[in-house]
């Protein structure tokens, strides 16, 4: 078992930490307010600041919102970069951007550690049920030490490639995401404005070609009206966001994915930016002024 450094308890961060100490890890993380009362009572300690938790770990694990934040986490004052010990295994499964990945891994690796990138698709219910997609970037030797860990969050773990490739997947994971859930809207909308039983196509819907985990479960979100977060629209509005930066770089055309974020951007215009993803029907409602199920 390994002493584990997790830094970031969000939706999906606080499930992922708890597998961890369910699987036999100490863990340690930064102190934020007050520490989720299931992990506290579990053995999870708080500590000042990265470089702290750095200092009492063998591994570190990182699930921060974006670019910035992990660098901050990494690179800052009192970050883990200045209490790293020879060896220590950094593992970012935040969904951030690839070249600037390639170089934080360049920094660790020049200060003794092993880095891994490896970001995760499957929601606040896969972080739940340990069931997450992992999609890993890193040398051969960061894959071996980092799959044991991995193991004990998710089902799919795939080496992808050298440092930044966990997180190009990840990109272009997102950019199918967000197309597929408006298409999934679109086709809900239609049938809803037509007059049939949305809740029926749906059930049809999955028995065919258009059967996805998307539609199963979004769909079910989409009929329901239930747009709590489990995943929120500003953050998939920042996944888009890398990969439109990126297509600009490779000079590539995505204009479904373009569409997506603005019609993420029309949600957070009107106050959505929090809601679920599966929101983004709400932005084609208006348009349409016609709401599911009506």
């Amino acid at each position: 078992m390994s002493k584990i450094g997790f830094i970031g308890l969000g939706i999906m961060g606080r499930p992922m930490a708890g597998h961890l100490l369910d699987a036999g890890h100490e863990l340690t993380t930064v102190k934020r307010g007050t520490l989720d009362e299931t992990l506290a009572s579990r053995g999870m300690q708080e500590l000042a600041d990265p470089k702290a938790v750095a200092e009492a770990s063998e591994v570190i694990i990182t699930m921060v919102p974006d670019t910035p934040d992990v660098e901050e986490v990494l690179f800052g004052e009192g970050g883990v970069i200045e209490g790293l010990k020879p060896g220590t295994l950094v593992i970012d499964m935040s969904s951030i951007a690839p070249i600037p990945t390639q170089e934080f891994a360049r920094r660790i690796t020049e200060a003794g550690g092993e880095y891994v990138d490896a970001p995760v698709s499957g929601g606040e219910g896969g972080a739940i049920n340990a069931t997450l997609t992992i999609m890993v970037g890193a040398t051969d030797e960061g894959f071996r030490r980092a799959t044991p860990i991995l193991e004990a969050l998710g089902k799919t773990i795939t080496h992808i490639g050298g440092h930044g490739a966990g997180q190009t997947c990840k990109v272009a994971n997102q950019i199918v995401v967000a197309l597929t859930i408006e298409a999934v809207s679109e086709g809900l909308l239609f049938a809803s404005r037509a007059g049939a039983d949305v809740a029926k196509v749906r059930e049809s819907l999955l028995g065919g070609l258009a059967q996805s985990k998307i539609l199963d479960v979004h769909g079910e979100r989409m009929i329901k009206r239930t747009f709590e977060p489990g995943f929120k629209i500003k953050l998939h509005q920042k996944d888009l966001n890398l990969a439109l930066e990126g297509a600009r770089t490779l000079n590539l055309s995505l204009p479904g994915t373009a569409n997506a974020q603005q019609l993420f951007q029309a949600c957070a215009a009107n106050g959505g930016a929090d809601w679920d993803h599966a929101g983004i029907l709400r932005a084609l409602e208006v348009l349409a002024d016609h709401e599911v199920g009506q």
